[in-house]
């Protein structure tokens, strides 16, 4: 395994590594957002992409491995003859800057491959004649066609195809040997003194110097290429950062995109073309500041008369204030004059509730007088019952003790009867006029509306809470 002769740690060469790759990358279509500040230090999953899109020029059916990456690109550089070692440990970390040279060097080399790949299968496509008009590309193809095909049909020796690409080289080397002698003529009648090999020498050395002098030079240049090449990247990057903020903040504002709600028809959206030079920034601002501008007059008029419209606001909420001063001073005194209302309210109840006791103790009086009444209406009814009754049974023992004195007794019976009817009738009338009278009392005592002052006094009460009443309450 032979040593890398290239500078790797010299910053020049790895940025043109670096120049060499974004180039054939952005120039060959590859797929995914790359630039010089991410080919600085990518990251292993950025690699892999990179390398299988490289490869694929090489083998078109290759895709990136899911396990044992690192033992498979190591082969991968070996099989294609790369001639330096490719560790492990070196694709674990790749960004790294004691890892990525190495491996961006391969990749340039890997393209290197892919150019010379293309070029030979150009140059086998369209073919190189020489004078007498042989293909060299085709010849021992053709050659090793005949014989694979009388090979497949059972033939063991290729005499007459040895002898007809013979033929071939022959006149070939023919060729070759007429071509020599007409260099050899022309080297041969060829003349040089000493003055010109000095001169010749002179000049070879002069242009030696000016080659190792503009190879300084063009170092030099490089170096000088590559800080401005990394400041104006750093610019371009601190540009699209604040470019970047600007678009948040104008999303933020809703004035991009352009039918966004306050752009009012304007594009205020910054398509950034580092290309463009100066004359751009003149382009920004007529797009931007001007339509920025008339929206920003337009803003501070509104607030203006926001401001206005706050101020009198603010008077009118002093005049609220005053209002519901004015207005809770007005609820107190009115509380106030509840509580007094609450507490002749509170007596009125008592006195009611006392007439109340009062007319229930008269009404126990007259209910106990109505049941003392009845008890004696009831009373007297059945001692008239008792009485008939007796009489009852007198009567039959004496109509069975004597058919004789049958008129007799039932004269005596008739006035009996007649003397019993008539005190029954009395006593009915009697009771009939008690009851109706007790009715009376009871009907009276009842009919009387005794919490007919009570009503009145609860009903001036409510009226005169209702005046006092205040909304919300």
């Amino acid at each position: 395994m032979m040593k890398d002769p290239r500078p790797l740690n010299d910053k020049a060469f790895i940025h043109e590594c670096i120049k060499q790759l974004y180039k054939f990358l952005t120039e060959h279509g590859y797929v995914y957002s790359v630039s010089m500040k991410s080919l600085q230090a990518p990251s292993t999953k950025d690699f892999l992409k990179i390398f299988a899109f490289l490869y694929g020029f090489l083998c078109p059916s290759y895709e990136i491995p899911d396990t044992k990456f690192e033992e498979e690109v190591p082969r991968i550089f070996k099989d294609l003859g790369y001639p330096f070692a490719l560790s492990k440990s070196s694709l674990y970390a790749v960004g790294a800057p004691h890892t990525w040279p190495h491996i961006v060097a391969a990749l340039v080399w890997l393209i290197d491959c892919i150019k010379i790949y293309h070029a030979m299968k150009e140059s086998t496509a369209c073919g190189e004649e020489t004078e007498d008009g042989i293909i060299h590309n085709k010849l021992f193809l053709d050659y090793t066609i005949k014989c694979y095909e009388k090979f497949m049909s059972g033939a063991d020796t290729f005499e007459e195809e040895n002898a007809e690409l013979q033929s071939k080289l022959k006149l070939e080397c023919e060729a070759m040997r007429q071509e020599n002698a007409r260099l050899q003529n022309i080297v041969d009648n060829q003349k040089y003194s000493v003055t010109d090999i000095e001169r010749i020498n002179h000049e070879k050395n002069e242009l030696q110097q000016t080659i190792n002098k503009l190879t300084k030079d063009l170092e030099t240049g490089q170096q000088q290429m590559w800080s401005e090449e990394l400041k104006y990247t750093r610019g371009k990057e601190a540009i699209e950062a604040q470019l970047a903020d600007y678009h948040k903040l104008a999303r933020k504002l809703k004035l991009i995109p352009k039918g966004a709600e306050n752009s009012k028809g304007y594009d205020f959206e910054i398509k950034f073309n580092p290309l463009a030079g100066a004359k751009c920034l003149v382009k920004y601002r007529a797009q931007v500041y001007v339509p920025l501008r008339e929206l920003l007059n337009e803003s501070e008029e509104e607030i203006s008369k926001a401001l206005n419209k706050k101020i009198a606001l603010e008077d009118t909420l002093e005049q609220m204030n005053t209002m519901k001063t004015e207005s809770r001073r007005n609820v107190r005194m009115l509380k106030e004059e509840v509580q007094k209302l609450d507490v002749l309210y509170q007596q009125t109840v008592k006195e009611a509730e006392d007439q109340d006791e009062k007319c229930a103790r008269e009404l126990e009086s007259l209910e106990k007088h109505k049941h003392l009444l009845e008890s004696a209406v009831n009373k007297g009814l059945s001692e008239a019952m008792d009485e008939l009754e007796a009489v009852q049974r007198e009567y039959q023992l004496v109509l069975q003790s004597t058919t004789e004195e049958r008129g007799k007794v039932t004269h005596d019976l008739l006035n009996l009867l007649e003397m019993v009817a008539t005190h029954v009738g009395s006593l009915e009338k009697h009771l009939e006029e008690q009851i109706a009278k007790a009715d009376t009392e009871y009907e009276g005592c009842m009919s009387e509306d005794l919490l007919k002052n009570i009503k009145e006094i609860a009903e001036k009460y409510k009226s005169r809470a209702a005046l006092f009443k205040t909304p919300g309450e």
